[in-house]
């Protein structure tokens, strides 16, 4: 052990005789650790980014958003069901609530179902007004999308059946109106309709970014009604009127952009993660079926398309990664290429340390030590480099980033390895220099 520690000591003092060098020579293992923990950062911060969206949006969901067609799609649909006639348009019902029953009815693998209507309105109460969305839904709505109540109640079947004008709110809404008082059982106004509040909504943590990525509100801004409630008391928009005859006709005044839909979205719930791509297509196809050949409506598989996304950022942080790792591999290099120099210059060294009792194992010893000091104290600066380019890639340009103690663990275990391996064959040509030639060297 003695030997061992004086070994160590001497490779020390080895090292710091020559600061400016050794510093040089860890630059390669500085960047090359600093790489691959910024990049395993960024991994990370994108996976923990996909598994905040997927809470948002649940699992084994399907959602079907309506839209409006343009002039060029209604032709297209046109021509899909054999209309001749150009002033005529294939009439589509929009997305219904029969839309959703025959989903249910016809599709096994659709365990749930969950209608929204969306109504921009107005919020009044205690003199106090803003603009808000007032969303037409059922029970189904908060359980497929994670929403908890954090007080109150849900909906009671005599509230869906009925039409009450009831209503359950989201946080943001209770902090404007009722920032000191347990809203429960009171009323506010949406548009020209008083709402009897029973439940708020437990707070929603989402950053912007997942927001606007998956096309989705802010839950804690919303007012949630039964949908039966939005089709009685506010707007069926399945009702016929003039302006749906106007759009089916010759009228070019009508106003193309007008949201004739009945439902502005539907989310489904599929049995088995398998069954998804599947039901989707079935999906599709009827809808297809129903609205004429109009596709106004868009089906989507929002898990999907992130398990995609996520692959797709899985390959591109191992190619990265893979570029990063050379790093290392050229600071290996420059160290085996350090320590033969350094072999060379310490010839008459060695020469009197062997005359002087010393084995070839304290020459391997010396030399390893310091190759592995160097080593290490690269992988030190290079976690620290590492950490502060993740702070701010994160914090300076918005990409989700996010430092893990294995990921400072294996880049510092690696270091430690790179100088142990590249330091090793130098070490060894120092050992076996033969005593007499070396102390002759000048």
């Amino acid at each position: 052990m003695q030997r061992i520690i004086f070994n160590f000591l001497l490779a020390i003092e080895g090292v710091l005789s020559n600061k400016l060098r050794a510093f040089l020579t860890a630059l390669g293992i500085i960047f090359g650790v600093g790489a691959v923990i910024a990049m395993l950062a960024i991994g990370t911060g994108a996976k923990q980014a996909i598994l905040e969206q997927m809470k948002l949006i649940g699992t084994n969901n399907i959602v079907i958003e309506a839209k409006i067609l343009t002039d060029e799609e209604t032709e297209a649909a046109s021509d899909n069901v054999g209309t001749k006639q150009k002033d005529l348009r294939p009439w589509s019902p929009g997305l219904t609530i029969q839309d959703a029953e025959t989903l249910k009815r016809l599709i096994p693998s659709i365990e749930k179902i969950s209608p929204e209507i969306v109504l921009s309105t107005n919020i009044i109460q205690s003199a106090k007004l803003e603009k808000a969305k007032c969303i037409g839904v059922t029970n189904t709505f908060f359980e497929l999308n994670n929403l908890k109540l954090f007080k109150g109640k849900f909906f009671h079947n005599k509230h869906m059946e009925g039409g009450k004008a009831v209503c359950i709110i989201g946080k943001n809404v209770q902090t404007k109106f009722f920032p000191e008082e347990n809203p429960i059982g009171k009323k506010i106004k949406c548009g020209n309709v008083w709402l009897t509040i029973l439940g708020v909504l437990e707070k929603r943590i989402a950053s912007s970014e997942s927001l606007e990525n998956l096309g989705i509100r802010d839950y804690n801004s919303d007012v949630y009604i039964p949908t039966s409630t939005a089709l009685i008391r506010f707007k069926n928009r399945a009702v016929v009127s003039k302006s749906d005859i106007k759009r089916n006709g010759r009228d070019d005044e009508v106003n193309k952009s007008e949201n004739y839909h009945q439902l502005d979205k539907l989310v489904l719930r599929v049995d088995k993660s398998e069954n998804m791509k599947a039901t989707a297509q079935v999906v599709a196809r009827i809808l297809k079926r129903r609205h004429q050949g109009n596709i106004d409506y868009e089906v989507k598989v929002p898990e999907l398309e992130l398990q995609q996304e996520q692959a797709t950022k899985d390959r591109l942080n191992l190619v990265l990664a893979f570029i990063a790792g050379i790093s290392l591999l050229v600071g290996g290099i420059g160290i085996m290429n350090i320590m033969l120099a350094t072999v060379l210059e310490r010839i008459k060294e060695i020469g009197v340390r062997r005359s002087l009792g010393a084995m070839q194992q304290d020459i391997i010893l010396q030399f390893l030590f310091e190759a592995i000091f160097i080593s290490l104290i690269g992988g030190i600066l290079g976690v620290v480099l590492g950490v502060s380019t993740a702070y701010i890639i994160e914090n300076y340009f918005e990409i989700p980033a996010e430092v893990s103690t294995w990921s400072v663990v294996v880049s510092f275990f690696v270091s430690a390895s790179v100088g142990l391996i590249f330091g090793l064959f130098p070490a060894e040509q120092a050992s076996k220099m033969d005593p007499i030639k070396a102390l002759r060297t000048d």
